[in-house]
């Protein structure tokens, strides 16, 4: 992962709040299932930066919350799906619970264009 990303040049910087996995009458999707919530969650990253006007590689920085620390190894996989091998700086913490008890993570992002 990147240690640090250095913008010059920006005009724009689009701050997202926490993402999780949505379905569409609102309530938490996949219930149980990490991989697919983490999908769908930064499926909703990418959703909010394109409606800003951006890419994910406008995304300079991610803030990962897990309610269990043995996802990451699942997390890696599916964030690369999206991000590739260049990965934004990012942090990722183990949370005792998220704002409903069947979100299994949450992501934070920033976007620079």
């Amino acid at each position: 992962y990147s240690q640090a990303v250095k913008v010059t040049g920006a005009q724009t910087t689009l701050f997202l709040s926490g993402q999780v996995a949505y379905d569409d009458k609102g309530n938490p999707a996949h219930r149980g299932d990490f991989v697919a919530q983490a999908r769908a969650t930064f499926q909703a990253i990418k959703a909010q930066v394109e409606a800003g006007g951006g890419t994910l590689a406008n995304v300079v920085k991610l803030n990962t919350y897990l309610t269990d620390i043995r996802h990451r190894a699942d997390l890696l996989p599916v964030r690369e799906e999206f991000f590739g091998k260049k990965m934004p700086a990012s942090t990722l913490v183990a949370v005792a619970a998220l704002a409903h008890p069947d979100f299994l993570i949450e992501v934070e992002a920033i976007a620079v264009m």
